[in-house]
């Protein structure tokens, strides 16, 4: 066998919760904004029983903008923002793969949500925070959590993958770098729990553009398949190509979908949305050769037929 194909299966496995602990609290203390809110009795007594109610999921397959939107919502004065808190991101495999019963799992995402609050005093806020990988426990969440609202923010997949496959997380190149990413997988071209049992071969051995069109169609049609089971309020779809063009309008929409009303609150997230770089949207169709074209065509042209992303006459690519 390839030596560099099915990492070991201890990598299959977190890295120890106490140690997933830590790497969350140094991750999110270092990446927290922080609302420089002077420490009040308010402020205190939230980190006794933290505010769990209405929080916001924000999802998306990687590179579809999660991370652009999640900077806009962490402006919002009212939202305690969190970007993909190490220890639920491994813990969605467990979720997804039915390693837990309901009410281990439930009792586990309560208590690490109100701990994440807690190192910022900020339990009185509102709880946000973003993970691709929510995509495959979406069902799961809103069983926990009855009032959450989920964002989901889809790209062309032909940009996002493109995007992806320039990040060393599934390159054939990182195989050997020793570097894992915050979910405990091992950098390089191995199987995620997401990948289907009898294409596990396929992916590791296929081209990194192959693999990032295939993170993107599994992504997306995992959330699309379990939002038709949630109602209008909890669930809110734009296209990160809408944001980019229409950015002000699109923040419209999405405030109103939270329930924002402050004038502070919007002027600043129309602030940060207005950031959003329009040279970011249709690479795909100057950097994709016609094989490559062709390779992301064959693994999810039905999905981005179906999202309204047509290959087009010409076949798109330069």
């Amino acid at each position: 066998m390839n030596p560099l194909l099915s990492e070991p299966t201890d990598l299959d496995h977190p890295l120890g919760w106490l140690r997933l602990a830590k790497q969350t609290r140094k991750a999110d203390l270092r990446r927290y904004p922080s609302k420089n809110e002077p420490l009040s009795l308010k402020r205190l007594w939230a980190g006794v029983a933290p505010n769990l109610r209405q929080p916001i999921f924000l999802i998306g397959s990687p590179r579809s903008g999660t991370t652009f939107l999640g900077q806009c919502l962490a402006a919002l004065p009212e939202v305690s923002y969190h970007f993909e808190p190490p220890i639920t991101k491994t813990a969605a495999r467990y979720i997804y793969q039915n390693r837990w019963d309901f009410s281990k799992a439930r009792l586990f995402y309560r208590q690490a949500y109100g701990w994440l609050m807690r190192l910022h005093f900020d339990g009185h806020l509102r709880f946000a925070e973003k993970t691709p990988r929510n995509c495959f426990i979406l069902s799961f969440l809103y069983r926990v959590f009855p009032d959450a609202q989920f964002i989901h923010i889809i790209r062309d997949g032909r940009d996002a993958a493109l995007s992806h496959s320039q990040k060393p997380w599934l390159q054939a190149a990182s195989a050997n770098s020793g570097k894992r990413e915050t979910g405990g997988y091992r950098y390089g071209p191995y199987a995620r729990f997401w990948v289907e049992p009898d294409r596990r071969r396929e992916f590791e051995t296929t081209t990194d553009l192959h693999r990032c069109i295939w993170a993107w169609r599994r992504h997306t049609a995992s959330a699309l398949a379990q939002a038709r089971h949630l109602p209008p309020a909890h669930y809110h779809e734009l296209r990160y190509e809408a944001l980019i063009a229409n950015p002000q309008a699109e923040a419209e929409r999405l405030l109103d979908y939270l329930g924002i009303s402050s004038a502070e609150s919007r002027r600043r997230f129309f602030e940060a949305v207005g950031q959003a770089k329009p040279n970011s949207v249709g690479r795909w169709r100057i950097e994709l050769s016609k094989p490559q074209f062709e390779e992301v065509e064959a693994e999810a042209g039905f999905l981005l037929e179906r999202l309204g992303y047509p290959a087009g006459e010409d076949g798109g690519y330069v």
